[in-house]
């Protein structure tokens, strides 16, 4: 007899949870602190100002992340522990109709419901709760809010998207900050969207434009800023 050998299939959306926040913490290091300096600079500030502010933004930016990531999955996290531990009180006090709730729901996907009530059956037999909370509840391993994976991904690629635009104002002399933070940060951007893209299996130009627009608008805007109080001032 032949047998099969199954071998176990990476899926994109595997990667959902830390790429969002990856791409997110990297994104917004690399806007929020290019369009600050950027707006500082305009302002014909000094050099050291520049570099003052663009460290504070760096700093702030990152716990900022940081902290929104970890409330916001937090609160994720706690809705499903709240329905987990409700459907394990259902699944104690009326389990039959649980298992008849989850055949109706694979009738739904398209199986006889003879062939349904056996699934649902037999699956509940092996994990009721784990059963419910895939088909019921939409929760998954792949699927399950990580807080603290989230705050430190996020942190960690803020720090470094927010690095590079500084990193060109040390290389750079007063007078080209501006030029070449923002030449370099639509840059960085591009590949940082290009690179997302390619990773979560999306359209590779689609998202290398539509990061490289907005990163473009929020520097054109504190630039605008800039300039208006430097005139002020």
């Amino acid at each position: 007899m032949t047998r099969l050998h199954l071998q176990s299939e990476t899926h994109f959306v595997e990667r959902a949870g830390w790429l969002r926040a990856a791409v997110l913490g990297a994104n917004d290091g690399i806007v929020s602190t290019a369009s600050l300096i950027v707006g500082v600079a305009v302002a014909a500030t000094t050099k050291d100002a520049i570099l003052v502010a663009g460290v504070a933004g760096l700093v702030a930016g990152a716990m900022s992340m940081a902290a929104g990531e970890y409330v916001s999955v937090s609160s994720q996290s706690d809705t499903e522990r709240a329905d987990l531990a409700r459907e394990r009180k259902e699944l104690a006090e009326n389990l039959s109709f649980e298992q008849a709730e989850l055949a109706g729901i694979y009738v739904k996907r398209g199986l006889a419901p003879e062939l349904a009530g056996q699934v649902a059956q037999q699956l509940m037999a092996h994990d009721a709760l784990s059963a419910h909370a895939r088909d019921e509840l939409g929760i998954s391993e792949i699927s399950t809010a990580r807080p603290v994976q989230a705050a430190l991904t996020s942190a960690a690629t803020f720090t470094i998207g927010a690095a590079l635009p500084l990193a060109m104002v040390i290389v750079s002399p007063v007078s080209g900050i501006v030029p070449a933070v923002s030449i370099a940060s639509l840059g960085f951007l591009a590949l940082l969207g290009a690179v997302g893209a390619k990773v979560g299996g999306a359209n590779v130009m689609k998202a290398t434009a539509r990061v490289t627009f907005w990163g473009a608008l929020a520097m054109a805007a504190t630039a605008g800023v800039g300039a208006i109080f430097g005139v002020v001032a």
